[in-house]
Order: structure tokens, then C-alpha cells, then sequence
């Protein structure tokens, strides 16, 4: 048996005991060991997203063991660790062709979708495992998936070295932002965030310009681009007011990255002919999948992003109730993760 976590409605986790999973032709068993705990699953657990869903196990950003193999499944070792990309494509469609599995009219999401880690054992299917050297801790490989959706967000957005990049928001994923930017060479890289704590843990590991006075974001972009305006400028907060001020700090010929996810009908009023005249443009970009995931991995087994800022709540699965309850309590956490097992 193995035990799961159920959310029956928004607000309210179960424990369950379930007969552990058996994997088919070509699917894994994996025995989860870490599990953070995403923006995404707030807003499933407060009832504003995937609420038709429930009642269904979350959890996502996950990693564990390789516990057993089904038929078929070949190149995967018993015993390895393992990160998972959770985003299930239908593979022939058009979308799944041109490694756009998001807009792929069957893709599922595991912990959004379907049933995902928020428990002792997982079945995946094998083309979306990925093996992680031995050495590194469960608590970093975690930090893959979220990783892989700011690697997404830089490609998309077609970020390069000495471009200049303003990230509105130094939460987790702003923070993360700032990491990939400065591996890839971005520069200036100005957060800006309403809580100066915040500001100021992202200038220890990145950025080169911070503000947390909103009055002052304006000014303080434009004195770090020699009043152009930022190349990029990533909405990373959802937030439709921060959108509407990014279209206000890119240069001209420069977008935004739109990524922070907004309420469902929220609308952006958009200037037509500034955007055509100035050849300013919007790209979206919502989860990393495929080499994102791959990416992602190699530049945590190589050092590249510092995990420490994201090590710092834990919570074991009996308490996800409190992790979740807790969660907005605690904004010094850039990270909390839920510990099924080491």
C-alpha cells in the first residue's frame, strides 16, 4: 500500500491508502522522495485553477528512485534516482512533433491534470524519466522541474548574453529567473519587488539593479539602460497590473515575457500601433518540458544555479495540511517542500 495525499475539495487534504501502483508496458515506478510544493498548487489548493480535477493527488515538482521497471522498458536502471518530466503529450500530434507538448490537445499534467507525487509511489511513463547522478541530494534535484520552466521562459524569449532583463517579482521563480540570466550572461539584471528582503537575497545572487518602491521602477530602468528601456522585461508574478507597467519598461523593439500566470479572463489593454511601430512583441511561455528538463538538470549537477536560497521549509507528507495552510505565512521561504523520503 502506499500513502497519498488527496485534495477532496480546495482547502482540504486527505491521507489515503492506496494499493501501490504496478507499471505497465513501457511505464515506471518511483518511489517519490521530494516533492516542492509550486505556485500552481496554491492556487489548485485555494480553488482558482484545476478545481474540476478533484478530487486528484498534486504535487509535480518531484524526484525519487527508480523502483521498478515495466515490459519493455529499456536504458533505465532499479535503484537510480530520478527526476520526471510531468508534462504527458500525446507524441504524433502536431504540437508533440515540433516539441510543443503544452499545446498538445491530449497533454496531461501530472499533478494538475491527473494524479501526481503527492505520495509514496508514482507511475510514469519511461520516456519521461530522466536519471540524475548519485551524488546529488533529493532536496536540489526537486528544484529541476521549476527550473526547467525559467530555462522554457529564457528560450522563448530568446535571451542572450548582454541583453539587458528586468524580472518583475524576486519570489521563488523571479529568483530563478535572476540564477539563469546571469549563467547566461544577461546584463544589466534589475529585479524589482515590493518586499525589500526580497530585492536584496536576489542582488546576493544576481541581479545587478534592485527597487522595491514601486514609484521608483520607472526611473530606475531607464537609468539602467541608458533610459532605452530593458531588451526583456519578465512578468514572473501574474499579476495584470505588473503586465501592463512591463509593456512601459521595454525599449523599443524589445518584449515581454509574459510567464506569471493571471486570473482566467484577465485582459491586457495593448497600445496596437506603439506595438507595430516599434516592433515590440508579447511571448508567453508557461511550463519547461523535454530538453527543458534536460537543461535544467545539467545546470543544478554543474553548479551553475545555487540551490540554498529554495532549502529552506520542509514539511514530512502527514503534515502537507499545515505546509499548505502555513504557505502564505512564511514569505522568507522561497521554497517549501514536502519529504516522502530519502
Amino acid at each position: 500500500m502506499t500513502r497519498a495525499a488527496v485534495l477532496s475539495k480546495p482547502g482540504h487534504f486527505e491521507m489515503q491508502e492506496r494499493p501501490t501502483p504496478t507499471p505497465g508496458r513501457g511505464e515506471v515506478l518511483i518511489r517519490v522522495a521530494r516533492v516542492g510544493i509550486c505556485g500552481t498548487d496554491i492556487h489548485i489548493f485555494n480553488g482558482h485553477y484545476a478545481t474540476d480535477n478533484l478530487p486528484m493527488i498534486p504535487g509535480h515538482e518531484f524526484t525519487g528512485t527508480i523502483e521498478a521497471l515495466g515490459p519493455d522498458v529499456t536504458g533505465l536502471r532499479l535503484g537510480d534516482k530520478a527526476v520526471v518530466d510531468t508534462n504527458v503529450g500525446c507524441g504524433t500530434c502536431y504540437w508533440c512533433r515540433r516539441s510543443e507538448i503544452l499545446n498538445c490537445p491530449d497533454m496531461r499534467q501530472m499533478g494538475i491534470s491527473m494524479d501526481g507525487a503527492f505520495a509514496e509511489y508514482i507511475v510514469v511513463p519511461a520516456r519521461l524519466v530522466i536519471p540524475a547522478p548519485a551524488h546529488m541530494p533529493f532536496e536540489v534535484l526537486a528544484l529541476t522541474e521549476p527550473l526547467a520552466c525559467v530555462v522554457r521562459a529564457a528560450r522563448k524569449a530568446d535571451v542572450s548574453f548582454g541583453q539587458s532583463v528586468a524580472v518583475l517579482g524576486a519570489g521563488p521563480i523571479g529568483h530563478l529567473h535572476v540564477q539563469l540570466l546571469r549563467t547566461i550572461g544577461a546584463a544589466p539584471i534589475i529585479v524589482t519587488d515590493i518586499s525589500p528582503d526580497r530585492v536584496a537575497l536576489a542582488l546576493r545572487h544576481g541581479a545587478d539593479v534592485g527597487v522595491s518602491d514601486p514609484a521608483d521602477v520607472k526611473a530606475c530602468v531607464m537609468q539602467a539602460t541608458e533610459g532605452r528601456g530593458a531588451d526583456i522585461v519578465i512578468e514572473s508574478v501574474g499579476l495584470p497590473a505588473l503586465y501592463q507597467q512591463a509593456l512601459h519598461l521595454i525599449r523599443k523593439g524589445g518584449h515581454v515575457a509574459a510567464f506569471g500566470l493571471t486570473g482566467a479572463g484577465e485582459v491586457l489593454p495593448v497600445d496596437i500601433l506603439t506595438t507595430i511601430l516599434q516592433e515590440n512583441s508579447i511571448k508567453g511561455s508557461v511550463a519547461g518540458s523535454g530538453q527543458d528538463m534536460h537543461d535544467a538538470l545539467n545546470f543544478l549537477v554543474h553548479g551553475r544555479i545555487d540551490p540554498a536560497p529554495f532549502l529552506g521549509a520542509e514539511y514530512p507528507l502527514k503534515d502537507i495540511q499545515t505546509a499548505f495552510d502555513t504557505f502564505g505565512d512564511r514569505p522568507d521561504d522561497l521554497k517549501t517542500q514536502i519529504v516522502m523520503s530519502d
